[in-house]
This record gives structure tokens, sequence and C-alpha cells, in this order.
């Protein structure tokens, strides 16, 4: 690569610049130092660049580039922030890029502000004066905690581009599809006594095995009514990840707790997950007024579906070499698309490296990476 150097230092300053996004506060960072830099860079090229504050969010930024204006063309999509680090459990310091082994190692190497350095590589000797459709850059916040960074961008429809990639780590394997993502508290509030007198109290263990006597209804319904047979588990899942009530033997339980993780398929939105949950739970409502409170554990995720068979999915498997295929894990897929452009994943490094110590990019990616990027851009915009 003709300016390996200029790459490397790239990604060594998005590295050395720590954006950990969390939904507790005290590791939660602004992602402005990130902002700052990719807004130097592409203004440098000649992009015009916006950058938007993101409400719901600790000081958070969105950042668009754009060259060229008017419908058309394509949006690379990416995220600045990061998961926290596992302190301790890194062999070296997760903001300085280590080269070790055909690796590039560092906190965001694939998932993935790397992703940004390298569309600026490919950029570098493009003929932007050739452009006949736009190309947007979107560099969002919180896409690790509450993706409302997407969200709002994705609300204001500033941009129409005919086609989107985001760039998450795909080992460059385009993405049509994903599950979503849904986790609730449920909390049975019931009244404790002594284990002597039952009916002077109200047990929340066993209001609680009838809840899950009827999540397990629900469970079986949307096994049997909703089915993607693209996906290695067909179905929507539902897990019973915790449960916790009671503190000792001989006391009637006042409260109990259950945390479950339910994983929808495209058609199934998370506000009808919500709403089946509630109406699954109102026989036991009606028998026990206000004992059942049911509240997200944290911000669930939106299912994605495109189509393997339209024409940028066949584009991008032809210029990639791979077949488009689903995965498991949630990604901004499902609010860019609500732009109204036929929307993959597809980015450099695998997955399996991603929220995981010692994070890195294979470097066979970069040159890789690079050339596939050129291609999508000159068919998007300038072919």
């Amino acid at each position: 690569m003709s300016s390996l150097a200029d790459l490397k230092s790239n990604f060594s300053q998005l590295i050395a610049t720590p954006s950990i996004s969390a939904l507790e506060v005290e590791q939660d960072m602004s992602n402005q130092g990130v902002i700052d830099l990719l807004q130097t860079w592409f203004s440098e090229l000649g992009f015009e660049c916006k950058v938007q504050a993101v409400e719901d969010s600790r000081n958070k930024h969105n950042l668009v580039a754009s060259f060229g204006s008017g419908k058309g063309g394509l949006l690379l999509a990416g995220h600045t922030d990061t998961v926290p680090y596992d302190e301790g459990r890194w062999s070296q310091d997760p903001f300085t890029l280590t080269e070790k082994d055909n690796r590039w190692y560092g906190l965001g190497t694939c998932d993935m502000k790397g992703f940004f350095a390298l569309v600026l590589e490919a950029l570098k000797d493009m003929p932007l004066t050739q452009f006949k459709r736009p190309l947007h850059i979107l560099a969002s916040a919180d896409e690790e905690t509450t993706m409302n960074g997407a969200k709002a961008f994705a609300q204001q429809k500033s941009i129409a581009p005919d086609y989107a990639i985001i760039g998450e780590p795909t080992s460059l394997k385009p993405v049509y599809m994903h599950k979503g993502h849904l986790t609730q508290g449920i909390r049975v509030v019931g009244k404790s006594g002594h284990s002597s007198d039952p009916a002077k109290g109200i047990n929340a263990i066993e209001i609680m095995h009838q809840v899950m006597g009827q999540l397990l209804k629900l469970k079986q319904h949307l096994a049997d009514n909703y089915r993607e047979e693209a996906f290695s588990v067909p179905y929507p899942t539902m897990n019973f990840g915790h449960v916790h009530g009671g503190d000792a033997a001989n006391r009637i339980c006042g409260c109990c707790d259950l945390h479950i993780d339910i994983r929808p398929l495209p058609g199934l939105e998370l506000d009808v997950l919500e709403q089946l949950v509630i109406n699954y739970l109102a026989p036991i409502n009606e028998k026990y007024p206000g004992c059942i409170n049911v509240a997200p554990l944290y911000p669930g995720s939106e299912p994605f579906a495109d189509s393997a068979e339209n024409s940028w999915s066949k584009l991008v498997a032809e210029l990639s070499a791979h077949a488009p295929e689903v995965v498991n894990y949630a990604t901004e897929a499902p609010y860019i698309s609500k732009l109204g452009c036929q929307t993959l994943v597809l980015g450099p490094g695998s997955i399996e490296q991603a929220h995981q110590p010692d994070e890195y990019l294979d470097t066979k990616y970069l040159n890789q990476t690079v050339s596939l990027l050129k291609q999508l851009i000159y068919h998007a915009c300038i072919k």
C-alpha cells in the first residue's frame, strides 16, 4: 500500500482517542475527540462536514461528511464509540495501536473506528471531481448502548442515498439480515410474612411461577408463528437468564425478579413484542393487580432485513466474492435502511474479535478493504 504510514498514523490517532459508550455514567465518555479528527480529515479532502448533537446522550455527536449533493449515491456508515475494556485482561495498552504477528491490536481496530481510516485511505487517490452522485460518511454515536445516534440520523432524513454500507466487522462478507434483541426485567412484588401463616402474605415466587408459565406459552407462540429459514435458529428465541427472589425459607417471599432475553426475527418489531409480553401476563395482572412490573433492562435493537436479490446485494456479492448472508448480532442497519436505501453490513475484521480483550484487525484486510471500498464508491458515485 502506497501510504501505509499515513493509514497507520490515522488508525493510531483514532485508537488513541478513547470514546467508550456505557450505560453507567462513570464509564461513559464523549465521542468528541473522534468526531474532531474525522471532521478535520474529511474537510481536508473537500467534504462538507456537519456535526450534530445527539439528544438523550451525554455530550455525544454525529458527523455527516458529504461530497456532492442531491439524492442518490452512497452512504458509508460506522460508529465512533467502543465498548468498555476489561482492565488487566489486555496484553498491551488498548489505546495504543500495537502491530504484532500481522495484526493491529487496539480497542476499536475492528469494531470499528478503524473503518473510517480505511475509508479515508480509499478516497485519497479517487477522482472526486468525476463524482456524478454524492458520497456520504456517517460517524454515529452510542451504537454500543442506545443506538441513539443512528436513530436520530434516520429520523432527520437529511440525505437520501440509493445504497448504504455499514462497516461492522463481517470479514468483508455482505450481510443483508439479522435478528433483533430485547431484554426485559419482570418484577413481582408480593407481601412478605411468616411462612407459618400463608394467608397473611402474597408469595412473589408463586406468582412468578405463573408468570413463567405464561411466558413459556409466548415462547411457543413465537416459535410457531414466526420463521425465517435463512437463520441457523430459524425462529425467535426466548431465554430466562436470571431469576432471584426471597431471603429465607421461613419467610413468604415479598419480591421476585426475572430477566429475559428475546431475539425477534425481521417482521416482529420491538413494540409489538413488548405488547405481546404484556398481553400474555394480563390474566395474572388481573388476579394480582399492581403486582407485576415489566421494564426494559437496556435499550433494545430492532431486527433488520434487506434482500439478497436486489441490485446492490448482487453487485456487492460479485465485488466481494461472497454471497450475502445473515448474522445473529445487531447493528444500526434497521435505522439506516429507513432512509430508503438498499442497505448491507460489510466491513473488515471478524466479529469474533469484537468486544474481546486484545481486539485486533488482521492486516490482510487493509488492502482488501481499501480496494473493495474504491470499487463500491466507483459503482455508486461515478459509473
